[in-house]
């Protein structure tokens, strides 16, 4: 679930608000017609989006964007968890997964024969369900397994996938939620016959086939959100907030005991009652004729026929009267979340929710920003609303920093709704919201995928886009009071949730185990006749286009300072980035300096009156410390151009120390590092740094508790004011040319001097892997993270096309070897993946990288299942040229535009390249063979020595488990972090 920090606005189609909110003439719905088609549109929309309602009733949805040649899509369905049957809770979800496995006309050898083993596997799992004997049920499971063992030889596995691989397709993948089930493809635009005929066949038929491994792979995500505190402590707050609704009553991904007994026949019925015309939508966002879409899309799904949708019954949610306490338990770091209830996504008063969220919450200015971030009163805090159809939230998140129990963060977190309903915050925050939200509507309208996200989420809630687009201009028309009015009739102290995240061992929480399962066969070279008739259907070339980096830069001089430049002609929007040679390997003190300057003012102007210029300007600065390099940026529109790097200029030469900000600063980094340990994510990061480069790595390289202590504020702020004597090169994307930039942009150097030299750095070497190695590390969870890594060599541009080809051949995506055996036919794993990670500087080197998260007991045999595949390179004509296809039609749909042209030239220089390097691969992939990529794997991956990076629970991984990988270690704490 994501956190929703901006109201996403819709009701039907032709609905026009009133009251509050009532619409003006500037963004009003109209009709058009073209090419015998009507659609409605809203005049002064940014997106240009046509909204199309088809004879059986198919919403489309379609927003033309000629940036790119490529179209991002969504086929929305109006069903997810709320709409599960209370006895198959997890069935929308359960149906996602199946709309993969391909109908009757693909994914089959010979349907024929195929169809009497799925029924059979139909009738088998209904006798499981209704059978308590465990006994009995092992029975019937072992010959669910094997029937589906048979029923596999027909079968052939990712077909779906080879499908939109061979077109190009980026991003294939799907989702469920509470109100929708959302199937997603990010495609060229010459392939959209192909794609509309793949989608329209899709939704035909789905067949089940596969369906056992599948339900494993589910379990498996069950048992990942099991291990995610986050995740438990939401579906907590939605429990207690809605009693009454299937927010509440049930889960995304469902029960453990209906997960463990599914049925097929439900899972039909489910598709036949809502995958129907009139409760779906098609949404598309890019570089295409709508006339033209629409027809296709029209032809395509005219099959589909209306049904009538079973509405959704719920009791009103009865008011809160005094606060609901709930805790959950966990190994990650404590925090507290706050939840508030709110009417849904068509109420006028869920705009309303959005702007207060803004007030408390906006990254530089809002009251929970100043008055318990910047001020160091928490660890870190923050306040979204999750706006929903039926009902919406607004959450408060807060994380204790040191000596804090969970009951102090409520109290502050709840003051500053005290202070909201008191009215006080500044006067101009709403103006500052609105200039924000002018820059993030340009942002957001700029890229394509953004827009489709933006309309199907409107689709989805039934919010008016009207309302949606005109949403800045009536933020003009709200008043201070008009919030604290709002806010004292939602917000009180007594009117909410608390869920307390708390550290622990949760001993209800019990996995989902593993069945026994054979693997399946996998047909790899087998195609239907259905894909062999998509992949002969026309499509116009799109020929790549290649940077030339002399060209596509502008460069200029500002005194003796580098000045890199790409024009901005879309919009007046600019960014402003210095690249300075220096960074925590020259200086361990940089990265706490980085984080300190938030924490500062001059003597003229305090931190928090920094923050709020910022943000009055609709700007921000980020100093970013990596190893090597440190980046201080910022951005904004450029009628504010000079008073915005005068601002960061004069906050960097005239940082003033702050001793008590320091102390408190300190202490947050001191109780962040604690947390980190709580992290398996960081874990397994310092397990996987460790493998590469030693005890002494780069991510153990860092200040230790004695020397954070000793830090003085001066030191600090020095380093700070030390950029502006540093030597750097300045990166610009925005409107001006590069001879205007130079004659307007201010130095940061104000002095004739010349520049401070940059003190050596320390250089960290990857270790030769010569030996089989096992690195571990503890940690209370149901899986066990393994990650596989090996030192491969010094980066060489020549190895760039076999090493594309044979990532996106072997190990990355869901057509790849690798996740089709390791999860398609075995079912060890919801997460897997191998590829060959190239180095950021030519100086470093490659590494071979694998990974699998498995439930314990599969642990063996998914270690066997990954080192097989590391040694043996299995042979598959059919997804060979799958994977040369995809490869070269994503590159010459890719356009690396905007300020990524400077991010590329950068990324370029480190390898020593002075040239599009895609334009290599582009040319020698397509003649690179089995034999090529065989010979590859033999000299990079097989039958070498690797270091398994393993995080799990070391009463589930026996010792003997880890010592017949390897040599095995165990790691403190102490020995990962460093500190």
């Amino acid at each position: 679930m994501k956190k929703i920090f901006r109201t996403t606005v819709l009701v039907s189609l032709f609905f026009i608000c009133s009251g509050t909110f009532a619409q003006e003439k500037k963004f009003e719905w109209k009709e058009g017609n073209e090419g015998g088609y009507r659609y409605a549109y809203v005049n002064n929309d940014p997106t240009n989006a046509r909204f199309y309602t088809l004879k059986n009733g198919l919403t489309v949805i379609l927003s033309p964007s000629k940036k790119k040649p490529r179209i991002q899509t969504y086929i929305a369905t109006k069903a997810g968890s709320k709409t599960d049957p209370q006895e198959h809770t997890g069935l929308a979800h359960y149906l996602e997964h199946m709309l993969f496995k391909g109908t009757d006309k693909f994914g089959s050898l010979d349907w024929e024969k195929e169809k009497p083993l799925l029924d059979q596997i139909d009738a088998l799992y209904e006798q499981y369900n209704a059978t308590s004997d465990e006994v009995e049920r092992k029975a019937i499971y072992k010959e669910i397994d094997r029937v589906s063992g048979e029923a596999a030889k027909f079968a052939i596995p990712n077909e779906y996938d080879k499908l939109m691989s061979n077109m190009g397709a980026e991003g294939t993948n799907a989702f469920t939620s509470f109100e929708q089930t959302v199937y997603t493809e990010d495609i060229p635009n010459n392939v959209v016959d192909k794609y509309l005929t793949v989608q329209a066949e899709r939704f035909r038929n789905p067949t089940l086939r596969l369906f056992h491994t599948e339900l494993e792979s589910v379990y498996e995500e069950k048992n990942i959100g099991l291990d995610n505190d986050s995740r438990q402590a939401v579906e907590t707050m939605f429990e207690a907030i809605f009693p009454n609704n299937n927010y509440g009553k049930q889960t995304v991904i469902g029960t453990i005991e209906h997960l463990k007994n599914p049925s097929l026949k439900a899972i039909r019925e489910y598709y036949n009652t809502y995958y129907v015309p009139n409760n779906m939508g098609i949404i598309m966002s890019g570089d295409f004729d709508p006339s033209e879409v629409i027809a296709k899309i029209d032809k395509a799904f005219s099959y589909m026929q209306p049904k009538d949708i079973p509405a959704y019954h719920i009791d009103p949610e009865k008011p809160i009267e005094a606060p609901i306490v709930r805790e959950v338990k966990g190994p990650n770091a404590e925090f507290i979340f706050l939840g508030f209830r709110f009417p849904g996504a068509t109420s006028d008063d869920a705009q309303l929710l959005n702007l207060m969220g803004r007030i408390l919450t906006n990254g530089s200015a809002g009251l929970i920003d100043l008055n318990l971030v910047k001020s160091q009163k928490l660890l870190s805090a923050a306040a979204y609303p999750y706006v929903l159809k039926d009902y919406s939230l607004l959450i408060l998140e807060g994380n204790a920093t040191q000596g804090q129990s969970l009951d102090d963060v409520r109290s502050l977190l709840l003051g500053q709704l005290q202070k909201l309903r008191n009215g006080e915050f500044s006067d101009d925050l709403i103006s500052s919201i609105i200039n924000n939200e002018k820059k993030a509507l340009i942002l957001q309208n700029e890229s394509y995928k953004d827009r489709a996200e933006q309309l199907m989420n409107t689709f989805i809630t039934g919010v008016d886009w009207a309302k949606e687009i005109g949403y800045v201009d009536r933020l003009s028309t709200i008043t201070k009071q008009d919030i604290v009015d709002f806010a004292n009739k939602y917000l009180n102290d007594q009117n909410y949730v608390a869920v307390y995240k708390k550290q622990g061992v949760d001993n209800s929480i019990v996995k989902v185990e593993k069945p026994t399962i054979t693997p399946i066969t996998m047909n790899r070279s087998d195609q239907s006749a259905f894909l062999q008739t998509v992949n002969a259907l026309p499509e116009e070339s799109i020929e790549p286009v290649w940077l030339d980096y002399e060209k596509d830069i502008a460069r200029g001089k500002l005194d003796d300072l580098d000045v890199l430049a790409v024009q901005n002609k879309d919009n007046a929007i600019f960014s402003v980035t210095y690249q300075f040679p220096i960074g925590k390997w020259n200086n361990k003190l940089l990265p706490l300096a980085a984080g300190y300057i938030r924490l500062l003012g001059t003597k003229d102007k305090s931190s928090e009156q920094f923050s709020k210029e910022f943000f009055n300007l609709a700007s921000n600065f980020s100093v970013s410390a990596g190893n090597e390099e440190t980046y201080i940026s910022t951005s904004g529109l450029d009628e504010n151009f000079n008073k915005i790097v005068l601002l960061l200029h004069d906050l960097l030469r005239n940082a003033a120390a702050d001793e008590p900000a320091l102390e408190a600063y300190i202490a947050r980094v001191k109780k962040s590092r604690t947390d980190m340990k709580d992290n398996k994510g960081a874990i397994l990061q310092g397990l996987i740094s460790y493998a590469r480069y030693g005890a002494n790595n780069p991510f153990n390289y860092v200040l230790s508790d004695e020397e954070l202590d000793a830090v003085k504020a001066a030191d600090l702020v020095q380093i700070l004011h030390d950029f502006a004597n540093i030597k750097h090169t300045i990166l610009y994307y925005g409107p001006r040319e590069v001879k205007q930039l130079v004659t307007t942009l201010p130095t940061l150097k104000l002095s004739k001097g010349a520049y401070k030299s940059v003190d050596t750095s320390v250089v960290f070497k990857e270790l030769p892997t010569d030996k089989k190695q096992v690195l571990f590390s503890h940690y209370d969870m149901k899986q066990a993270q393994v990650f596989w890594v090996r030192n491969s060599g010094a980066y060489d541009s020549a190895k760039e096309p076999i090493i594309s080809l044979f990532n996106s051949y072997f190990g990355d995506g869901m057509g790849s070897i690798v996740f089709q055996t390791i999860r398609e036919s075995k079912a060890l794993a919801y997460s897997t993946y191998a590829f060959l990670a190239k180095p950021g500087k030519k100086e470093n080197q490659y590494s071979a990288n694998a990974f699998i998260g498995t439930q314990t007991d599969k642990f063996n045999e998914a270690i066997a299942g990954m080192n097989s595949l590391l040694d043996s390179l299995p042979e598959s004509p059919v997804a060979l040229e799958t994977a040369k296809v995809s490869l070269m039609k994503s590159i010459a749909s890719e356009r690396i535009t905007d300020a990524d042209i400077l991010n590329s030239y950068l990324s370029a220089k480190k390898l020593g390249l002075d040239t599009d390097i895609r334009k290599s691969v582009y040319e020698k992939a397509p003649k690179l063979g089995y034999a090529d990529l065989k010979a590859f794997h033999e000299k990079e991956w097989s039958q070498k020595p690797y270091v398994y990076c393993i995080v799990g629970d070391r009463e589930a991984l026996t010792q003997e488990q880890l010592t017949e990988i390897g040599e095995t270690k165990t790691l403190s704490l102490k020995e990962i972090f460093g500190y």
